[in-house]
C-alpha cells in the first residue's frame, strides 16, 4: 500500500469488527434534549439554529459574513465568529485515563486482534460511539482526565470532529493517581447546557463522593450513561498462590498477599461496590452498563444499542 493511502494510528481505534456494528445500529436519546427537531436529532437545515462559539483569526477564503465588525473597529483585528450548529444532542465523553485503568490481566478480549488494558477498552468504546453520534448528527465532545483534567474537546457535529477525538484519544497515555469525584463536579460545571455524559471508567474512588458528583449531574438536568469498565480477574479474583500486587495508582507500595485470605472479603467489597453504582444510577434514571474487558467489544456495543433501541419502540 502507497503512503498517501496509509491512515493515521489513531484511525485504528475504529476497526472493521467494529464499524460492522455501527454500520446497522443508532442510538436514541431517552430525555428530551435542548434543540428544534426530532427524530435522531440531526439537522437538515445547516447554519438555521447555532450557537456562538468563539472568535479567531481571519484567514483567505473564510466566508466574509461571519466578520465581526463590533471587535474589529475596537481592536483593529480581523476576527471571525465561530458557531456550534444546534442538535437535539450533545455528548460530553468523560474517559478515566488514571493509572488503575493500565490494567488488562489474562483474560482481556482481543480488539483488532490484540488484548487490551481497560483504558484501551474504554477509548475504543469512545471512539466508537462518537463516531456513531456525529453519523447521526449530533455533537460530540471529549474530556478525559485523573486527578484532574487532561484534555478537553469542545462538543462539534461536523465529520472532521470524529478524526479530533481519535487523535486525542490516542495520544492520551494513563496516569497515576484518581480522583473521580472531584473531577466530575468540573465538567458537570463546564458543559453549558444539557445533554448526555457519557462516563466510561472504572470508578475506583470513594463511593459517596462520587455519587454526590453524578448527582452534579442530575442537578444540572443532563442525561447520564455510565460504563463501569473491570477486568474480569477484578470481578473474580481468581489467583490462589502468594502474589504481588502493585497499586498502579503508586498510592500504597507493593504488598504481598495470600489471595485464599483475603478473597471472600474482597469479593464481598467489590459487590457492594457494583451494587452501590447500580442503585445510584437507578435513582438518577441513568443507564449504568456493566462491562468486563472478557467481553468483545462489538458485543458490548451490540447489547447495549440493541436495548436502547428496543426501549425506544
Amino acid at each position: 500500500m502507497s503512503d498517501s493511502l496509509h491512515l493515521p494510528d489513531s484511525m485504528t481505534l475504529l476497526p472493521e469488527e467494529t464499524m460492522g456494528v455501527l454500520r446497522r445500529m443508532e442510538w436514541l436519546a431517552r430525555k428530551r434534549m435542548q434543540g428544534t427537531l426530532t427524530g435522531k436529532h440531526s439537522s437538515p437545515d445547516k447554519g438555521f439554529s447555532v450557537e456562538f462559539a468563539e472568535h479567531r483569526e481571519y484567514s483567505p477564503g473564510d466566508d466574509p459574513r461571519n466578520l465581526d465588525w463590533r471587535v474589529m473597529a475596537k481592536n483593529d483585528r480581523n476576527v471571525i465568529k465561530q458557531y456550534i450548529e444546534e442538535t437535539n444532542l450533545r455528548v460530553t465523553f468523560a474517559v478515566d485515563a488514571s493509572g488503575s485503568m493500565q490494567y488488562q490481566g489474562d483474560q482481556a478480549a482481543k480488539i483488532d486482534g490484540v488484548e487490551r488494558s481497560k483504558f484501551d477498552y474504554a477509548r475504543h468504546l469512545a471512539a466508537a460511539l462518537s463516531y456513531l453520534y456525529i453519523k447521526q448528527g449530533d455533537s460530540a465532545g471529549l474530556v478525559t482526565f485523573d486527578t484532574e483534567v487532561r484534555t478537553r474537546l469542545r462538543a462539534a457535529s461536523r465529520p472532521s470532529q470524529v478524526r479530533r477525538i481519535l487523535d486525542t484519544l490516542w495520544e492520551t497515555d494513563t496516569g497515576t493517581d484518581t480522583d473521580v469525584s472531584t473531577v466530575l463536579h468540573e465538567v458537570a460545571e463546564q458543559i453549558p447546557r444539557r445533554g448526555l455524559v457519557v462516563i466510561i471508567s472504572d470508578f475506583f474512588d470513594d463511593p459517596k463522593k462520587m455519587i454526590e458528583a453524578l448527582h452534579h449531574f442530575d442537578f444540572r438536568q443532563h442525561e447520564l450513561v455510565l460504563f463501569h469498565v473491570l477486568a474480569e480477574e477484578e470481578l473474580t479474583f481468581p489467583f490462589k498462590d502468594f502474589q504481588r500486587f502493585r497499586d498502579l495508582e503508586k498510592v500504597e507500595p507493593m504488598l504481598k498477599i495470600d489471595p485464599q485470605a483475603v478473597r471472600a472479603a474482597y469479593l464481598d467489597r467489590l459487590r457492594g461496590f457494583v451494587k452501590s453504582m447500580e442503585v445510584a444510577a437507578g435513582n438518577l434514571r441513568a443507564d449504568y452498563v456493566p462491562v468486563t474487558t472478557k467481553t468483545p467489544l462489538r458485543d458490548t456495543l451490540i447489547r447495549y444499542l440493541g436495548r436502547r433501541m428496543h426501549a425506544r419502540r
